[in-house]
């Protein structure tokens, strides 16, 4: 039995394919792995707070010499990353904005990306000094776009800071095996919309449906 976590990063409600798909992932998960736990969070409509100076001087305090104001003031962070911790899958929904991510999604990830939480900083190993601890996890992330053109190979490929970014930000975290699926055209409807729903599906279907795509569904 794995937990997985859900995410959805879009302020949007139904009108959100994002979190439309994320969504059927999780059912059509649920019923391959009906033994899994689903948490789900939404921080698209549930926003977390954005780092401040309180936050970080929290964060850069050893736990022991943390005064109440400090622990109030990591308290959600705390809680965030035991929550991350905690799953062994994670699936998240999240759309470009402005050619990268949601503020609420990046101020999700600030809480999460902890110094002795979910990474370690080793300045003896100058060659290295960033360490990985979340490790041994699977990602997917279901990307969609409002345009086109964005991914691999494509006209706007260089302006693309949303799963690039992603990649980077989760992998330093030690998060390597992530899988796509990307979604584009959101905004232009039609017969293009579509096609690239209908494409999207097949995609997770076929995700959902290696029975060894995780080590403990083996």
């Amino acid at each position: 039995m794995a937990n997985l976590l859900h995410l959805d990063a879009s302020p949007r409600n139904q009108r959100s394919h994002s979190r439309k798909l994320s969504g059927e992932f999780v059912e059509a998960w649920k019923h391959s792995y009906p033994n899994d736990t689903v948490t789900y969070r939404d921080v698209g409509q549930n926003p977390v707070p954005h780092v401040d100076e309180a936050w970080i001087a929290a964060a850069y305090t050893p736990p022991e010499q943390l005064t109440p104001e400090l622990q109030e003031a990591i308290r959600i962070s705390n809680y965030l990353v035991d929550e991350f911790l905690a799953a062994d899958i994670y699936v998240i929904g999240v759309p470009m904005y402005n050619l990268s991510i949601p503020s609420t999604f990046k101020a999700y990830i600030d809480q999460i990306v902890r110094i002795g939480r979910t990474f370690a900083l080793a300045p003896e190993n100058p060659t290295n000094p960033y360490q990985p601890l979340v490790l041994g996890k699977k990602m997917f992330i279901i990307a969609t776009r409002g345009g086109s053109g964005f991914s691999v190979g494509g006209q706007y490929e260089q302006m693309n800071f949303q799963t690039p970014y992603l990649a980077a930000v989760f992998g330093f975290l030690g998060i390597s095996d992530i899988t796509f699926v990307e979604m584009e055209n959101d905004e232009l409807g039609g017969q293009k919309l579509t096609e690239a729903l209908a494409l999207a599906r097949i995609q997770i279907a076929q995700l959902v449906g290696k029975k060894k795509i995780f080590s403990q569904h083996t």
